[in-house]
């Protein structure tokens, strides 16, 4: 299960930390990370990072935003800064097995405004 915390609502150039935290086991080798989905879109990865730390982010989010994790407590943390309107959607959790054990777990979503 993949709790998310975090989301609200901010102003154009605000901040916002999401936080996903895992219960359960997780078995590497994984990635972890953020997906987001606007009202009438479909849903696009944010960014993910996996259990060696190689991050990947989506180019619109790149120099803005921030994925870090903790392994100890299975946590993933997405940092949000310089908010534009465009990021205002829901934002969901991941955990995807990517080695032998295939696994694709999702979390329940927090959203995100970005308004003046």
């Amino acid at each position: 299960q993949l709790v998310e915390s975090g989301g609200g609502f901010v102003q154009p150039g605000g901040s916002l930390r999401l936080t996903c935290t895992a219960s359960g086991s997780i078995f590497p080798p994984y990635a972890m990370g953020w997906y987001r989905q606007a009202p009438g879109k479909q849903r696009e990865l944010v960014a993910t990072i996996t259990n060696v730390d190689t991050t990947d982010y989506a180019d619109f989010v790149k120099g803005r935003f921030t994925i870090s994790r903790n392994s100890a407590n299975q946590t993933v943390y997405l940092q949000m800064n310089s908010l534009k309107p465009e990021d205002t959607a829901v934002y969901y959790c991941n955990v995807k097995g990517i080695g032998f054990i295939q696994y694709d777990h999702w979390g329940q979503g927090t959203a995100v405004t970005v308004s003046s």
